[in-house]
This record gives C-alpha cells, structure tokens and sequence, in this order.
C-alpha cells in the first residue's frame, strides 16, 4: 500500500511540476501581458496546487493534509481575482492586447461608456 502511495504521490509531482513548466513557458513565450498572466494564473494554480495536495497525501497526517487543502483552495480563490484585477488596471493604463487579439471587449465598454457621459 505504501508503495502505491508513494508511486501516486510521485505521478502527481510530476503533473504539477510540468503544470508549473508550462505556466512558465507561457510567461516567457507569450506575446502581451494579458495571455501571461493567463497561462501564469491557470497553469500555475493548478500545478501549485497539485504539488501542494501530493505533499499533504505524503506527510500521512490530518493537520498537514488539511493545511495542504486550504491553501490551494485559497490559490484557487484567489489567483483568477487577482489577474482579472492585474489586467484591468494594465488595461487602464495603456497596455493593448497583441495584434493578434480578435477582439477587445474591455475597449469597446469604456468607449460605449465614454460615449454616453459626453
């Protein structure tokens, strides 16, 4: 049993090592802030979190186990406010999305929204 543990433990390691790979891929290969903080806050939650359950199923106690589950429950809480929050003040300021975005609808709300206090 404890072998089956461990081998399980090892394969979830390794996902939420290639989750946070690829979170990391994606903020260096990526062309705008907005798809950035996309692939940082999905992919990197995830793996995060995938590491952080494979280290509480480990540890074999309740109170780590249980430590292990809120903090990726707060990752997951967190993580896509905080990048909505991070790309509409980027937006605000002045960032456009890449060339290659097909449509912005952030810029067409503020100018509909400008339109009309005029």
């Amino acid at each position: 049993m404890i072998a089956l543990l461990n081998v399980v433990v090892g394969l979830v390691v390794i996902a939420g090592g290639l989750f946070c790979f690829v979170a990391s891929l994606g903020l260096i290969r990526l062309p705008d802030v907005y798809t950035r903080m996309h692939a940082a806050s999905k992919a990197g939650t995830l793996g995060s979190g995938l590491l952080l359950i494979s280290l509480g199923v480990i540890a074999t106690e309740w109170d780590v186990l249980s430590r292990a589950l809120a903090g990726f429950i707060f990752f997951l809480l967190t993580a896509p406010v905080s990048a909505h929050l991070i790309a509409r003040a980027a937006h605000s300021v002045g960032y456009r999305p890449c060339p290659e975005t097909v449509r912005d609808d952030l810029f067409e709300e503020n100018k509909h929204q400008g339109a009309k206090s005029n």
